[in-house]
């Protein structure tokens, strides 16, 4: 339902057409817990006249049984959708809401203000012109005002109101006006945020939203609706950019057409355009610029459009078409800022999905330079980031993406990492600028390959990846396996956990983010022993599919074998050959498998050896069966 207007009566489409033509304001809600948020849009939308007569009703209805506001209606119920933001009175998830005036149409997105449903605050604001910061006149400036206002600041949001609320629970005073005013200008001044309005409202009284305050005569700016109305919004700035197209699908329907189908991210394009596809480099010129219904003349940012282009060249999902007077960049490292949005931990070196616009990559964060005390934007070392906590870090690629730095463009310079296993997204980002080292680190091209190393060995290189509990029996039974392969003839090398950490990494030690690091750090000496033509032997706790799965996808198909050496705790526990159980029991021992740190299980291991039923013998044996049917090595007498 749009705003009440006397043409929905008279003249319908000359009404639809204005309505048409009215430029569109996005913008957001974001400040502390109870501030108000969620009354201030309840109060736009009935004052915008958006609400229906029954939506009314059961409104005053809902105000009696779950408002805070004794018999007045409760506005924020409008918004608090969900039945635990009723029951609680906070809001939980980001809640969209359209209305309209004469002037302008809007889109606000109401952000929690819980701590710990920041990350939604980052979903809501990342399309955002405007945002609303909320502030209670009572409480003054808090730790999720200046959290909220840094995210602001690193998702470029230019145009910022600083809605001073509850104005009516301190008289309406205008020192605490100023002084709030004086208080969050010191703040923003470190942010670089200068386009700054302050409006003292009460969004439950009305004082200020839409017509000027009677309580407050000391004030002569803006309201709130005046400002929402009257506010700039460039929506030229995108187009004035270089073009961008990240290619979204490749359309073809028959074999005559072949084109390139995406949402222009910036700029102008036209027929004739040169244009370069990257991450390739490959250049041609566009021929047509095809829509539903027909041709165009030329398309604009946010326009859907598919390009023909004039030459036959090899296009893909994910990579990127620019003009080729202004291409993006390409690289695989990078320095970025994260906004880590998950309960479990980010930890350096551990496998994330990278999507960037239509791109998916895999990437790891190589180094956390340091995170952020959004308190006093001081900056602090970390060797992981917690639940909203936000850093500088170094990001590695497995393949180099095409994109722009993040104040440049949005939308080829932000991404999301999602965990590989649950598929969670876990973190948000924006990239700053490719490091040095990506552009002038190259792989150089060697003339004896794997290939020819294992024929010289009449082997195939294989990693054998031993895996399971402190005591499983891992060690023993990796180091039987070798020698009856040496004995063979075959060439090996066996990475055991304890001799690795005495020397390429010994300086890492138990917590979750060492272990990582250190199973990153196995994986890629296994990587380069098996590129050498051996076969490898690992046995590592290893705790974490992710990390097990990293070690995987670095070797090709038939390359890696997860070795399960399965031991129950208990009796993993009773052997307990080095004492290390009885410690961590003790509490001598911080972050022992089994015990107070997770060990997860191979989901499809090659093998699963039950050591409750096998002697480390009959273990070893199983296992070189399996490498003579995987044609790893060939038969003959194994007896040793």
């Amino acid at each position: 339902m749009a705003h009440q207007s006397d043409l929905i009566a008279s003249d319908i489409e000359q009404y639809l057409q204005q309505h048409e033509q009215k430029s569109l304001l996005r913008f957001i809600t974001c400040g502390s817990v109870d501030d108000g948020k969620s009354t201030l849009i309840g109060r736009l939308l009935f004052e915008s006249k958006m609400l229906f007569e029954d939506q009314l009703a059961a409104m005053e209805a809902d105000s009696k049984k779950y408002g805070t506001q004794g018999e007045d209606i409760d506005f924020a119920l409008l918004v608090d959708g969900l039945a635990a933001e009723r029951e609680q009175g906070i809001t939980i998830d980001v809640a969209y809401r359209f209305f309209s005036t004469d002037k302008r149409k809007f889109i606000v997105a109401d952000t929690p203000g819980h701590e710990q449903y920041t990350r939604n605050m980052v979903t809501g604001a990342s399309t955002a012109d405007a945002a609303i910061l909320m502030v209670d006149a009572r409480k003054g400036i808090l730790t999720q005002t200046r959290r909220h206002s840094y995210l602001m600041s690193l998702l470029g949001i230019r145009q910022v109101v600083v809605a001073i609320n509850k104005m009516d629970l301190v008289d309406y005073s205008e020192a605490t006006f100023n002084q709030i005013k004086e208080d969050y200008a010191q703040f923003a001044a470190q942010l670089n945020l200068d386009n700054i309005t302050y409006i003292p409202m009460s969004a439950f009284k009305g004082d200020n939203i839409v017509e000027p305050s009677q309580n407050m005569t000391w004030y002569h700016g803006t309201t709130l609706m005046g400002y929402l109305e009257t506010v700039e919004v460039d929506d030229t700035r995108m187009q004035r950019a270089p073009f961008r197209l990240p290619v979204q699908w490749v359309n073809r329907p028959n074999l005559d057409f072949r084109g390139f189908a995406g949402t222009v991210a910036s700029g102008v394009v036209k027929p004739g355009d040169r244009i370069r596809v990257l991450p390739s480099g490959k250049e041609s010129t566009v021929d047509r610029i095809v829509v539903h219904g027909g041709d165009l003349a030329q398309a604009v940012a946010g326009q859907s459009v598919t390009l023909t282009l004039k030459d036959e060249i090899d296009i893909s999902r994910g990579d990127v078409i620019s003009t080729a007077e202004a291409p993006v960049e390409t690289a695989d490292q990078f320095e970025s800022t994260l906004v880590w949005m998950h309960e479990d931990a980010l930890l350096p070196g551990r496998p994330y999905l990278l999507k960037i616009g239509t791109k998916t990559v895999t990437a790891s964060v190589t180094d956390i330079k340091y995170q952020v005390n959004v308190n006093t934007l001081e900056h602090v070392a970390a060797k992981k980031l917690d639940l909203n906590g936000i850093a500088v870090c170094n990001l590695s690629l497995d393949r180099a993406i095409a994109f722009d730095d993040y104040q440049s463009n949005k939308d080829t310079g932000g991404f999301i990492l999602i965990d590989r296993l649950s598929n969670n997204t876990v973190a948000a980002g924006m990239l700053h600028f490719s490091l040095r080292r990506s552009q002038n680190i190259h792989m150089q091209h060697v003339d004896v390959n794997k290939e020819a190393r294992a024929l010289a060995k009449n082997q195939k290189p294989s990693v054998l990846w031993f895996t399971g509990l402190s005591g499983a029996g891992k060690s023993t039974i990796a180091n039987l396996v070798e020698k009856k392969l040496h004995a063979q003839g075959n060439h090996t090398y066996l990475l055991d956990g304890d001799n690795v950490r005495h020397g390429l990494n010994k300086d890492l030690g138990f917590t979750d983010a060492d272990r990582v690091e250190n199973i990153r750090r196995v994986a890629e000496v296994s990587k380069l022993m098996v590129d050498a033509g051996l076969i490898v032997l690992t046995a590592f706790i290893s705790p974490f599919r992710a990390e097990r799965r990293l070690a995987r996808e670095l070797l090709e198909d038939g390359e890696f074998i997860e070795v399960h050496v399965d031991t129950p705790l208990n009796v993993a526990e009773e052997r307990d050959v080095k004492g290390l159980y009885k410690k961590a029991r003790r509490g001598e021992l911080k972050n022992f498998t089994g015990i107070d740190s997770a060990y997860e299980q191979p989901e499809n291991p090659e093998i699963r050896l039950d050591t409750t039923a096998l002697s480390a013998g009959e273990a070893a044996d199983a296992v070189i069966e399996l490498l003579k049917e995987k044609g790893i090595i060939e038969g003959g007498d194994w007896s040793i």
